[in-house]
């Protein structure tokens, strides 16, 4: 008999076992390769009073919550835990004189969005739609419009939350700073969070789209990238990736956006050097509605396994290029450079605090049999030996992956002081994040 047998009657929401019919589809993340099937148990709350229910539940019977809204982040990391899914705590609110959004602890970008461009505002989503908001935000967020305002996560007002004690509690920078500072971007180990209140920007216009080109050209369009990104205004972000798919020929893609006043005049001038470089195969490039921000990418919107990795780079310069265009990037499907910069650079009160790097550099990699999964980290791992010091060596908390630790995001300081929070708020180990503070 197991120990989580009397789950079923402490909450309302559904309880999978493990046993049960649907119970290890049950326990898969959005990403499907990373496996989860030691979950001890899976429950869907029914509201925030059955999360409660559901944290008192695990502090008597000395297991642990993991919460995942979705499992774009997760780890892998839930042996022995409840697995708590929120996909019910779905409501959305918006106070567009305020600028102001509520969301439930299962809401996408992608409903936020939508909601919010009623009113000419957004928030500060990523590239994908179907990310949630909450684990994005307690990750940091960094946002197509990062560069303009900042982590998503500097936008907050106030969390709801369950502590560790199963009571709840609504927490701002006056009402609980410490547990506020914490939750803004040190992930989700202290208390857990229902619902996000956060600002919203005004969004007066927005520009973005891709431009490709085949790979032949790939040296011209990031000498061109280089030169675009090092003069961009704060309102401009442009990614530049390496494309491999199988069964098409290999290509080099351009991805932007410009949220400002006049996108649709001023985001062309910037981006006129792309122009020169012969070749391109496809523009997409147009004014867009806010909530079609997930057109630009094109990027999954149901789960799919994939390798991923995310790193920071000091700079880019010819030494980089070089080191990312001397071999075909097969078996990895896509390398990608992001530029950050602008307002994430600037001071910041959030456990990672400012994002002085320039660059993001994103590996992506689909496992499709045992070899390709073998040759990504392989492929990868020599990528990043001939970057050599250009790679910083750190990243932000929502830029790890399976089998990183939250000591690859925070400096000393910072991790001391989450670790301290940890200690304070849940010393019984009631909360299991994706990357704890605790190990490692």
């Amino acid at each position: 008999m197991s120990k989580l047998d009397d789950l079923r009657s402490a909450v309302r929401g559904r309880v999978l076992l493990p046993g049960d019919d649907g119970f290890e589809p049950a326990t898969q993340p959005w990403n499907r390769a990373v496996p989860q099937p030691s979950a001890a148990a899976v429950v869907e709350a029914a509201d925030a009073d059955d999360v409660a229910a559901l944290v008192r539940y695990a502090r008597r019977a000395g297991v642990a919550v993991a919460a995942q809204p979705g499992g774009h982040g997760a780890s892998g990391d839930v042996e022995g835990a409840v697995l708590l899914r929120t996909r019910l705590l779905d409501e959305v609110r918006v106070d567009p004189a305020a600028r102001i959004a509520r969301v439930g602890a299962g809401v996408k970008w992608g409903r936020v969005q939508e909601e919010a461009s009623r009113h000419g505002l957004t928030g500060l989503p990523g590239s994908s739609p179907v990310v949630s908001v909450t684990g994005y935000t307690l990750g940091g967020g960094v946002s197509w419009f990062s560069r303009a305002h900042g982590w998503a996560a500097d936008s907050v007002t106030a969390f709801e939350v369950v502590d560790a004690d199963g009571e709840a509690a609504r927490v701002t920078a006056e009402s609980d700073p410490e547990l506020f500072w914490a939750l803004r971007g040190g992930g989700g180990d202290y208390a857990l969070v229902t619902a996000t209140e956060f600002r919203l920007h005004p969004a007066p216009a927005l520009y973005g789209g891709q431009m490709v080109w085949p790979a032949a050209r790939a040296r011209q369009v990031l000498d061109v990238y280089r030169e675009v990104t090092a003069a961009a205004p704060d309102e401009l972000t442009v990614w530049a990736g390496l494309l491999s798919v199988p069964g098409a020929e290999p290509v080099v893609a351009v991805h932007t956006t410009y949220l400002g006043e006049g996108a649709g005049e001023a985001a062309p001038a910037l981006l006129r050097p792309f122009d020169a470089v012969e070749d391109r195969i496809d523009d997409t490039r147009a004014v867009l509605p806010v909530h079609e921000l997930g057109s630009i990418t094109k990027e999954p919107t149901d789960p799919s396994p994939g390798l991923i990795r995310g790193e920071l780079l000091t700079a880019l310069d010819d030494t980089v290029v070089d080191a990312l265009l001397a071999e075909p990037i097969d078996p990895l499907l896509g390398v990608q450079l992001r530029h950050v910069g602008g307002a994430l650079a600037r001071p910041s009160d959030s456990p990672h605090g400012p994002l002085t790097e320039p660059y993001v550099l994103y590996f992506f990699g689909v496992p499709f049999s045992p070899e390709v999964a073998a040759g990504i980290p392989v492929r990868r791992g020599a990528l990043l030996e001939a970057l050599g010091a250009y790679v910083a060596g750190h990243k932000p908390y929502t830029f790890l992956s399976a089998g990183e630790r939250a000591s690859d995001t925070f400096g000393a300081e910072s991790l001391a002081r989450l670790r301290a929070v940890k200690r304070a708020r849940d010393p019984q180990g009631v909360f299991r994040s994706n990357f704890p503070v605790d190990k490692g």
